[in-house]
């Protein structure tokens, strides 16, 4: 699946390349040479945007791992990374429960899978939910970092931090403070 994928962007790719190139050898004698720099450079930035994107992911141990996005951008220095746009993730667990994962925009690599969300994260699992403004997701490293402004809530708890890091095979929790004389704020909800 995940090959297929990648087969799709990279002929797309190519696709808008070889349209650009016939482009600017038909209209090479008919305009001044800024203007074919600055149409190329305009044709190449747009030619990279993907459109409801989707990429479904397994690992060795049988996780699955799927994100979606309304729009992806090809990154021109590095085309296995694509920024994505109003990105949900779903991570279904063999030996748990699913969690997933909403933010405004995202960081994909699609040779690893790692997956960087930013602005207004949102992680649901079971009856937990973490709200922070940026989340560091590995598979290779079986984590998720979740940092800046982060609250964790359940049913009984309410705590406000400024860094978290969950294993995703154990389920181990580590919560830190970037400044250590400040603490970690643990409110009950009773």
């Amino acid at each position: 699946m995940k090959n297929k994928n990648i087969k799709k962007v990279i002929l797309i790719f190519l696709f808008f390349i070889l349209l650009l190139l016939a482009y600017f050898i038909f209209n090479k004698e008919n305009k001044p040479i800024q203007s074919d720099v600055n149409s190329i450079e305009e044709n190449l930035y747009n030619s990279n945007i993907i459109k409801n994107v989707n990429y479904v992911s397994i690992d060795a141990k049988g996780n699955e791992y799927t994100i979606d996005a309304t729009e992806g951008e090809i990154d021109l220095k590095n085309t296995n990374v694509i920024y994505l746009t109003d990105v949900r993730a779903f991570i279904k667990l063999t030996n748990s429960n699913n969690i997933t994962i909403t933010s405004d925009f995202g960081k994909y690599n699609i040779i690893n899978y790692d997956t960087i969300f930013s602005k207004n994260v949102i992680i649901n699992y079971i009856d937990n939910k973490i709200i922070g403004e940026y989340l560091d997701f590995s598979i290779s490293r079986g984590s998720i970092i979740v940092s800046e402004n982060v609250i964790y809530t359940n049913s009984e708890n309410i705590l406000t931090t400024d860094l978290m890091e969950v294993d995703i095979n154990t389920k181990d929790t580590k919560i830190n403070m970037h400044n250590s004389n400040d603490k970690v704020n643990i409110k009950s909800r009773n």
